[in-house]
Parts: structure tokens; C-alpha cells; sequence
């Protein structure tokens, strides 16, 4: 059970268009992928095709559901999806206290997808320090921060790797990465970064995706850029980072499949 976190010190850099999209493209290439919300945003449901009026999710009922595979949708061949849902403040306070004080708390409601075998799981999780990031670290794999070629995105990258309160002690089994999202080769200042960012990271940046219009109108379309545009730029280099990311992990295409439920959404 590959487990890949997403998480950024930056806003705004598509962390959760991304997130969906290479569920999408690892979906595309045979596995089986959960894609997991753990942000309160509750928009990666939205790269999906779930109405925005649909406000189920597994947050809302945490506390009483001990498995939360029942709020699990299928999304498509071999995709599925984890909304966070709509909460009450109340709900999510509730949600990120069981988190911060309950060591079992996420692998107790998570237990049935994490002993799947063959299921890649991508999570898309807060922007910064999270309670979420914290109950989920233990668990994960590998950790991809998304930032743009930008001088705001530059300026973080010291927190997070020479005071990293963000991250604390915590070592994925390989590893972070870094990918480089909405990368303009015709602005002179993101090409100026992102050669900053290619002498400072050297291998641990695993990925460039360029700006491309069309992504934000997949997500308009609540659509995948594979299904919008294959052919587009942003298709091409997402579908690169995904087989980077499965030779990463040493996952085989394919792996395992997961027995339908009766009476389930997803699973």
C-alpha cells in the first residue's frame, strides 16, 4: 500500500489540482489509486465530477464510523475518491483534536484502503503544519512539495529544510521530493527560479509541470487534462512525473485488485 502525501508551505501553488491529476495519470496506467481529502477546503472532490451540492465526505461522521471506506466514491476505471466532506467548525475541531490526540485515530478510520494490496493512495493534505500531516506521516511513503518557479515559493523552501517545524522528525521511507508547478518559460523571473531551484534541489526535484490554460479548464470542466487534452503540455509532463513516482516506489503496473463491497460508493 504505496501511501504518497502532498503538502506544501505555500498556498496557491495547485497542490490539489495536482494531487488529482497524477491520481489520474497513475489511475491511466493500470493501478488502482485512492485519492484521500484531508484538506477542510474539500475541493479535490471537484476533479472528480462530484456536484458541488454533493457534501458527503468521511469527516462529518469520523467519530462514529470506525471505517470510513463507507464515504469512498468511485471515480472512474481503476479511481476512487475520499472527500473530506462538509463540516461544521465544530466537526472539523472535533476531526483535528482526534488527529492531534489519537495516535490510531487515521489508521483505525483508514484501516480497510490501507490494507488493500496494490492500492496507491495520494493524499492531498493542508498547506503547512497540520494535525493531519502529523497522524499521517508515520504511514507515508513518499512526500512530494509542490511550489512555483516564483520568488514568494523560493523564500520558503529554508523553513522547510533548515527550521523545519513543518516536518519535524519526520522521514518518509523515500523520501521528499520537490515538484516545480506552473513553471512559465517565457517569464524571465520563473526561468531565473527554477534554475535556483535546479542547482539547490539536484535529484530531489522530481518534476516540472508547465503552465498550461488548458489544466485550469479541466478543472472547470471537472475534468482530469488527460480526459480534457491529452496531448497538452501539462498531460505530458504530469504523465512523467507519475512513472517517476511508480519507479520511486517500485510499484508494479497493475498491482492487486480490490474486492467490491456490497452497498458501498467506492469500495
Amino acid at each position: 500500500m504505496p501511501l504518497i502525501c502532498v503538502s506544501s508551505p505555500k498556498g496557491g501553488v495547485g497542490k490539489t489540482t495536482l494531487v488529482a491529476n497524477l491520481a489520474y495519470a497513475l489511475a491511466r496506467a493500470g493501478n488502482k489509486v485512492l485519492a484521500l481529502d484531508l484538506d477542510v477546503q474539500n475541493s479535490l472532490r471537484l476533479h472528480f465530477g462530484v456536484p458541488f451540492s454533493d457534501e458527503r465526505g468521511y469527516v462529518a461522521t469520523s467519530q462514529e464510523a470506525h471505517d470510513w471506506s463507507s464515504s469512498i466514491f468511485n471515480a472512474g476505471s481503476n479511481l476512487f475518491l475520499l472527500p473530506y466532506g462538509v463540516v461544521t467548525d465544530e466537526q472539523r475541531l472535533t476531526f483535528e483534536s482526534s488527529l492531534a490526540h489519537d495516535k490510531n485515530f487515521l489508521s483505525r478510520g483508514l484501516g480497510s484502503v490501507l490494507n488493500y494490496p496494490g492500492l496507491i493512495i495520494v493524499a492531498d493534505l493542508p498547506q503547512g503544519p497540520s494535525a493531519a500531516l502529523s497522524a499521517l506521516s508515520p504511514l507515508s511513503d513518499l512526500h512530494l512539495i509542490p511550489l512555483m518557479a516564483d520568488p514568494a515559493s523560493m523564500a520558503t523552501v529554508p523553513q522547510v529544510e533548515e527550521h523545519p517545524p513543518m516536518y519535524g522528525h519526520y522521514n518518509p521511507r523515500h523520501g521528499f521530493r520537490y515538484v516545480v508547478n506552473q513553471a512559465n518559460s517565457r517569464r524571465q523571473i520563473s526561468r531565473d527560479v527554477l534554475n535556483l531551484m535546479e542547482e539547490r534541489f539536484g535529484e530531489r526535484l522530481l518534476g516540472v509541470v508547465h503552465q498550461d490554460e488548458c489544466v485550469a479548464e479541466a478543472g472547470a470542466a471537472q475534468q482530469s487534462i488527460f480526459n480534457f487534452h491529452q496531448a497538452s503540455a501539462a498531460a505530458f509532463d504530469i504523465e512523467i512525473l507519475a512513472k517517476k513516482v511508480v519507479d520511486i516506489l517500485g510499484i508494479s503496473v497493475g498491482n492487486g485488485t480490490i474486492p467490491q463491497k456490497p452497498g458501498k460508493q467506492g469500495f
